[in-house]
């Protein structure tokens, strides 16, 4: 694996954050403590070129006075209201070792356009207006890139041909079976995925699985609708074919994959993110779900105690058939990094050993997730040993 680290000094709420990414890296802690700021910036450093020329295909300036700024352009980049999180003469970066000139940066006039990181973010609900992804320009100037990013690439792959399909899920040709039929379980409750229309405008729909008539985006429940766009996000990752991956992209950007989802429905997109894992993509997730570090935790103890493959799949009650064992044993090769962003000082640290012993507060409670469980069972136990004296 690759060596890749990216360092952020002094911007915004980010004192000194610097992770060596594994193929899997999970990072935790409180709300606005910068891990979205941090994985924005290493979508720029990745893909500065992709990133870039797609700003300017559609019309975004980011001048004063003539010159490229770099205030202006994070307020283009992370949204509006994040002009002044770089400080001149304070703030820096480092990729891989090497010190990244962020006015430079921005200021290429003919960046390359590959691209390697495919980013999924938070606020994809926003993506579905009226149950259809919308598209790059219905967007404010001040909107996060990301979010727009997003929503156009999946806008992009519903008019590819995908949107014209009978049923968006389930598909035979897509996932998994086991994955297909955990979330019709945990997910769709039996309900199709499906194109309809409003008069002239095509719409996703959910269609029963008895009679009734189809139930529009805005009547779904909240998991729904948050794990929708997450689902188109992962049929572009995840493409249908002999091929393994997308294209050129390396790294797949998931933040907070459980949001809105029952623990049922976290632990089946836990498995998707283990098949993009076995497909060879480096994985890099944000989260506030304690189910994520389990998984982790427990795929750690596995490799040290060489665990066979099937007891992974015995973590998420799936069968055994020949095509999951092959999944579990190539993400049982991966190395997996937990880093905690530590609010009160605005650094970060590694907690990749998950010891439940360790002195580190933070790693004992794997970055607050599991904190509050152990406090309420503390708590249950002195009540219950004070009733019997």
């Amino acid at each position: 694996m690759p060596k890749c680290t990216l360092r952020v000094s002094a911007v915004g709420q980010l004192e000194e954050a610097e992770i060596r990414f594994g193929d899997l890296t999970v990072l935790v802690g409180p709300q606005a403590t910068g891990k979205s700021i941090f994985l924005e910036l290493f979508k720029l450093v990745t893909d500065t070129g992709a990133v870039l020329a797609e700003l300017r295909r559609y019309g975004l300036d980011w001048s004063k006075d003539g010159h490229k700024d770099v205030g202006r352009f994070l307020g283009v980049y992370l949204g509006e209201g994040m002009q002044g999180i770089w400080r001149e003469g304070r703030s820096a970066m480092a990729f891989n070792g090497r010190a990244v000139d962020l006015k430079r940066l921005v200021s290429r006039q003919r960046p390359r356009r590959e691209e390697s990181t495919f980013f999924i973010p938070a606020q994809r609900v926003l993506t579905l207006a009226r149950g259809w992804p919308r598209p790059f320009t219905d967007y404010g100037p001040g909107d996060p890139f990301a979010v727009r990013d997003f929503s156009e690439k999946i806008r992009r792959l519903m008019e590819s041909g995908i949107g014209s399909a009978e049923s968006l899920f389930p598909q035979t040709r897509r996932l998994k079976k086991q994955i297909r039929d955990s979330l019709e379980k945990t997910v769709f409750s039996g309900y199709q995925l499906r194109v309809d229309k409003y008069g002239a405008q095509k719409r996703l729909v959910l269609s029963p699985p008895g009679e009734g008539g189809p139930l529009p985006f805005m009547v779904w429940s909240a998991g729904q609708r948050e794990f929708v766009p997450l689902l188109l996000g992962l049929y572009w990752l995840l493409p249908p074919t002999k091929t393994p991956r997308r294209g050129n992209i390396e790294w797949a950007v998931v933040e907070e994959v459980e949001m809105g989802l029952h623990p049922k429905a976290i632990s089946t997109v836990l498995l998707l993110v283990l098949d993009l894992l076995a497909r060879g993509y480096r994985v890099c997730m944000s989260t506030h779900s304690p189910h994520v570090l389990d998984v982790v935790w427990a795929l750690k103890v596995f490799q040290q105690h060489h665990a066979p493959p099937q007891r992974v799949l015995d973590l998420f009650q799936v069968s055994r058939r020949q095509d999951m064992v092959n999944m579990a044993e190539r993400v049982l090769e991966k190395e997996a990094r937990v880093y905690y962003f530590d609010p009160q000082s605005g650094r970060t640290r590694e907690i990749s050993n998950l010891d439940p012993g360790s002195d580190d507060l933070a790693e004992a409670g794997w970055g607050g997730l599991a904190e509050f469980s152990g406090h309420v069972s503390d708590v249950v136990a002195e009540v219950v040993a004070g009733s019997t004296q």
